[in-house]
């Protein structure tokens, strides 16, 4: 069964880091283009980062550049979201999905609505 897996989340302190991993099962991650979601309580789901397999091309949302970085290994068909200067406003869930229909590279506004097979999700906290 195809599937995605986020972990790595955690209690961290303002100011500090996290690496954030999205494993995917049953496929491979050839060809698509992987995005990282958040979800804080109250709120929508909005687009973190974006990381094409095909070309490498990377998309990043102002509120977190300069601060995440988005990588993947082919081998391990793993992304990771790695996260540091980490604030109390990035506490949320964090989701991977993947770009439907695969092979594009990544949007330039990462729309929920565009991705699918989403993983359970991984808690992340920054108290202020």
């Amino acid at each position: 069964q195809a599937q995605l897996v986020e972990f790595g989340g955690g209690l961290v302190q303002p100011g500090g880091s996290l690496r954030l991993s999205c494993a995917a099962s049953g496929f491979t991650l050839d060809n698509y283009a992987i995005g990282w979601f958040r979800q804080a309580p109250g709120k929508e789901r909005e687009g973190v980062s974006c990381i094409s397999s095909s070309d490498g091309s990377t998309t990043y949302a102002d509120s977190v550049k300069g601060r995440f970085t988005i990588s993947i290994n082919k081998y391990e068909n793993t992304v990771y979201l790695h996260m540091k200067s980490l604030k109390s406003e990035d506490t949320a869930v964090y989701y991977c999905a993947t770009e439907i229909p695969p092979g594009g590279p990544c949007p330039s506004w990462l729309d929920p609505a565009d991705f699918g097979s989403w993983g359970q999700g991984t808690q992340v906290t920054v108290p202020s």
